[in-house]
């Protein structure tokens, strides 16, 4: 039996790397933006923070004898609960519906290292819900300010560029978890019910009478997006410092077990 070489001219070479990554973001990309439920939530996420922002602060600005707010930074943080509902979404989707619809396998096969699609849907939609938060975080606070008045505070006063800051890392954050479990649960209902609660439940274990509640609020996502985004953090909760990586340590170990994952089934 004898091989037949195959002529060095005929051989198919192998893109390098950086191409191949740039075409797996490129595919990804035209992905995301392909459906019509990324335009929806990404309109739920900008519009329903910024006009119930603007609803809160004006509720706020007319309290009895002009009392200034405690947390003037409040109104913009009380409204990202919606949408990190949407943006937690939109994650969800970037996976399930690949696996609804059949077209997992197709990516799989096109792109046989599956934690590089992993790797590049989290990277384009990381890079949306960013963008999209740090938009919402700003306009939510000028907004904000503007109705309070005198009330308010300027982005001048310290403290206050990091909160903001810290106010669209928060979509970031939910996005990227609303990711893994889209490639954990791998269903559009359950990966959105398990979002919700993760997300929601231990933040009510946080109301348990002292000491209890502090302790529990400290790993809580939203009582960590609380503490790094207010103006006068809780005494019984984590330091800003320490709750920002409690934050990030919620996508963190969700990726970490979806790409774990996502190699040893079929899909």
């Amino acid at each position: 039996m004898t091989v037949t070489e195959v002529p060095a001219d005929q051989a198919v070479a192998v893109p390098p790397l950086a191409v191949r990554a740039r075409d797996v973001l490129a595919c990804e990309w035209t992905k995301f933006w392909s459906v019509r439920s990324t335009y929806w939530t990404l309109l739920i996420a900008v519009v329903t923070p910024i006009g119930l922002s603007a609803i809160v602060a004006a509720a706020l600005a007319h309290q009895p004898a002009g009392q200034p707010p405690a947390d003037p930074l409040l109104p913009g943080f009380a409204s990202l609960e919606y949408a990190v509902l949407a943006i937690g979404v939109l994650g969800v989707l970037a996976f399930s519906t690949e696996y609804s619809t059949g077209l997992i396998r197709t990516t799989f096969a096109a792109v046989p290292r599956r934690r590089a699609v992993l790797a590049a849907k989290a990277t384009v939609t990381g890079a949306v819900a960013l963008v999209t938060g740090e938009l919402v975080a700003f306009i939510s606070f000028f907004v904000v300010q503007a109705v309070l008045g005198h009330l308010g505070v300027s982005l001048s006063r310290p403290g206050v560029p990091g909160a903001v800051l810290a106010d669209g890392i928060i979509l970031f954050v939910v996005a990227m978890f609303g990711l893994a479990l889209g490639s954990i649960i791998r269903h559009t209902a359950g990966g959105i019910a398990a979002l919700v609660a993760l997300i929601f439940l231990p933040a009510v274990l946080g109301l348990l009478p002292a000491p209890w509640g502090g302790r529990a609020g400290r790993f809580a996502l939203l009582d960590a997006a609380h503490q790094v985004t207010a103006l006068h953090p809780a005494t019984n909760l984590f330091t800003p410092a320490l709750s920002l990586l409690v934050l990030l340590a919620w996508p963190a170990v969700a990726l970490l077990v979806a790409a774990l994952m996502i190699t040893r089934r079929d899909a």
